[in-house]
């Protein structure tokens, strides 16, 4: 079974911010490992639209920085699986979701 992935972005990076991201990186694990991604451009910040976006794309888990407990719960709800206070590269953060190492409140900055 395919895995999806759904990650608002700031440049290479988590986006600080769930409701300031107008790019967002969409990844499907594949059953055999691959990842496949791609990037959807918002026409304008919007949580609101994030949740849209996740859902109608049947994401199993965001991966966010911070975001408003209204939103977090609806995701919740919904099925999803959010991984939120993240911060730190998207490369770094894929190979830790990959590895198994990546929860909640992870900091992939070294210092």
């Amino acid at each position: 079974m395919d895995i999806k992935l759904l990650i608002p972005l700031f440049n290479d990076e988590v986006a600080p911010r769930f409701d300031l991201a107008t790019d967002v990186l969409l990844v499907k694990i594949r059953s055999t490992g691959e990842y496949d991604e791609r990037i959807v451009v918002l026409p304008q910040a919007s949580a609101d639209d994030l949740c849209a976006l996740a859902t109608s794309d049947h994401a199993h888990t965001i991966i966010c920085g911070g975001i408003d407990n209204e939103h977090y719960q609806y995701l919740i709800w919904k099925g999803i699986k959010v991984l939120d206070n993240v911060i730190g590269p998207v490369k770094v953060i894929l190979k830790a979701h990959k590895a198994g190492t990546i929860t909640a409140g992870s900091n992939f900055y070294s210092f």
